[in-house]
């Protein structure tokens, strides 16, 4: 007999060598209907694996957190089976789930998938479900598996894969008829029925292993759920997110583009664009300067010895852009914590002076592939509100509830309503003593603590230089967004020999947060003209009022109130071009201009405005408002973020 502890804390005597499943049925019927794999001792493993010695169980269902992940990495070998079964010469290369839910599988195809092939794959799919195999696991050794696909399937990319692989044995799972057979660590889910509702999604060009130089392949998305109704949800959102895509809105309502053919990965950024992200970092001043950060500035190009310093030259060099001048080697920066290491070494701190908290919004630029560009959302071109918060050891938690209470004041400010708190621990190659991880460790979790937000935590999944705090925002239609992080750096300070005088008069290292809140500049803005479907607040809106005469006669009263309200602060233009009043005021509309202001002849005699707020249920429209109180009324609107 084995003894398997369970989540409540009980102990359950079971026979050695019983599967999961034979456990799950012993604590109860339901339980072994409702399981889909498991956890022993922290490790995910499938119904079927045996317990041979103590340990701690956990069983998955639909309900637990690494469901669908699990479901979705499933979905991913039945599609890459339907593909096999439908396309024999094709050969799988890799397929895992993604976040926040779907998941994809490359194939080296001597065509790209057309939509009819799809079609096809998607009908052998729903097959496969409909005849509910059950997923079997082998186990190869490591020269039986490179064998394997060097004489049966010829496939390259496995075989390279496997002779990266340290471990001796290694598993391969399949499922029902179908001929294929896939190299992986698992677990799956007991059978292809329990996938209720799955969508071959799209295909599109991808790079072995990312790199341009290697194949192409074709990567074909998808999506699964335990049932048609979460499937026809997420299937919804899809719709409405392809209505909401910045890529689309921003060039209509004239805030962005690209010019690919110039720059690829690099936007331009248009007039009411600018007024925007003016906004976002007017407010960012304000919330950090009372907050007790100093704002700084650093160049967007340094010597090679500055990144050789920081290690960017050793660990980042293919995403840096290189400069040569006259046979000196320069690089354009791909992050601004260099210059702040600078900035703070300039003097000598006491540590009666710290913390020290530097920002800055810094422009920065990594090389990316160009099939990772996607409009605003991955480009070349990022500017970071960055700043750098250097600190004693026994101030880390104080400085780390600071950023935090910074992060939802900020969230709250831009009508997000939910996001979510991740906490990711020291990786198996990290820097640092343990002493210093644990510390770091301890404080992000106290903090959290101290400001009454849970957090998960992601083992193992922190930066090799320290412990770090992501935030996951979800917008108006339910996809995340990762935004703020909160990085403990153990590297930089070492590297920039960062020091203060401490109270026995010696140098000591203080401990370094890098931390960003927006994240970057350009995505975010991308972000938010998603989320409001590019109908902005009314302090977030480059144009808050447009006024239209309803003739040309009354253009310089126009002109007039436009410029009224400008020096007001409200941020109004007039519109006198020679379209009719009713062209104007939809084209005002399509604009998401909140506020559209008629004058004629009574508005004139009455110094009055008439008001249409676009924002309001009636769309009706008030006479006889005087200017100072719509001034009034806007500046009320604005006041919050000035």
């Amino acid at each position: 007999m084995v003894k398997i502890e369970l989540p409540d804390g009980n102990i359950l005597d079971v026979q050695q060598n019983s599967t999961i499943l034979d456990v799950a049925q012993q604590i109860g019927p339901g339980l072994a209907q409702a399981a889909i794999a498991a956890k022993i001792d922290g490790n995910l493993v499938d119904l079927f694996f045996e317990v041979t010695k103590d340990g701690k169980l956990e069983i998955i269902t639909e309900k637990s957190e690494e469901s669908l992940d699990i479901l979705n990495h499933s979905a991913a070998h039945i599609m890459a089976g339907a593909v096999v079964d439908l396309f024999p010469d094709a050969r799988p290369t890799i397929g895992p789930s993604i976040e926040p839910v779907g998941f994809y599988y490359d194939f080296y195809v001597k065509e790209p998938f057309s939509q009819e092939d799809l079609e096809k794959i998607q009908k052998r799919v729903d097959e496969v479900i409909e005849e509910n195999s059950e997923f079997k696991r082998d186990e190869m050794s490591l020269k039986e598996a490179i064998d394997y696909y060097k004489a049966k399937d010829k496939n390259k990319f496995k075989v390279e894969i496997l002779e990266e692989t340290e471990a001796e044995n290694v598993s391969f799972y399949s499922h029902g008829k179908s001929i294929f057979k896939d190299l992986c660590r698992g677990p799956h889910i007991p059978s292809t029925g329990r996938i209720k509702g799955i969508k071959i999604l799209n295909a599109s060009s991808a790079f072995w292993r990312g790199e341009a130089r290697r194949e192409s392949l074709q990567r074909v998305y998808g999506v699964a759920f335990y049932n048609a109704k979460q499937l026809r949800k997420h299937l919804n959102m899809l719709e409405e997110a392809k209505k909401r895509d910045h890529r689309i809105i921003g060039p209509q309502l004239d805030l962005f583009g690209t010019a690919d053919e110039w720059g690829p990965g690099m936007p331009l950024i248009y007039p009411k664009g600018t007024v925007i992200l003016e906004i976002l970092k007017a407010f960012w001043i304000k919330e950090h300067r009372k907050a007790g950060y100093e704002v700084v500035q650093t160049p967007h190009i340094f010597k090679e010895l500055v990144w050789q310093t920081s290690g960017h030259i050793e660990y980042f060099l293919e995403n840096m852009f290189p400069v040569d001048l006259k046979g000196d080697k320069w690089f354009v920066k791909p992050m601004n914590c260099p210059g702040h290491m600078m900035i703070y070494n300039r003097k000598a701190y006491s540590y009666r002076e710290l913390p020290v908290r530097l920002g800055e919004m810094g422009t920065v630029y990594r090389r990316e592939l160009s099939g990772a560009l996607h409009g605003l959302f991955r480009v070349q071109s990022i500017t970071q509100d960055d700043a750098h918060l250097f600190m004693l050891p026994d101030q880390l938690e104080d400085e780390i509830v600071g950023v935090i209470e910074m992060v939802e004041l900020f969230y709250k400010a831009f009508g997000f309503e939910e996001w979510e708190y991740f906490i990711s621990t020291k990786p198996e190659k990290a820097i640092g003593d343990d002493a210093g991880w644990d510390h770091a460790t301890d404080a992000l979790m106290k903090a959290m603590e101290r400001v009454d937000i849970k957090y998960k935590i992601k083992e193992g999944d922190g930066a090799f230089y320290g412990p770090k705090i992501d935030v996951d925002v979800k917008d108006a239609i339910g996809r995340r967004w990762q935004l703020a992080t909160i990085q403990v750096d153990f590297n930089l300070p070492d590297r920039f020999d960062i020091n203060y005088l401490g109270d026995d008069g010696q140098k000591h290292r203080p401990f370094v947060i890098h931390r960003v809140i927006y994240g970057c500049m350009e995505r975010f803005l991308a972000i938010i003209v998603e989320n409001y479907a590019g109908k902005m607040p009314i302090w977030l809106s480059p144009v808050q009022a447009v006024v239209i005469p309803i003739t040309d006669s009354h253009a310089e009263y126009s002109k007039k109130v436009a410029l009224e309200l400008v020096e007001a602060g409200v941020r109004a233009e007039a519109d006198l071009s020679g379209e009719r009043m009713e062209y104007k005021i939809r084209h005002a509309t399509m604009q998401k201009v909140p506020y559209i202001i008629n004058v004629g002849d009574k508005e004139i005699e009455a110094e009055t405005i008439a008001v249409r707020d676009v924002r309001s249920k009636d769309n009706k429209v008030e006479y006889g408002v005087k200017i100072p109180d719509f001034i009034n009324k806007v500046q009320l609107q604005n006041k919050n973020y000035e």
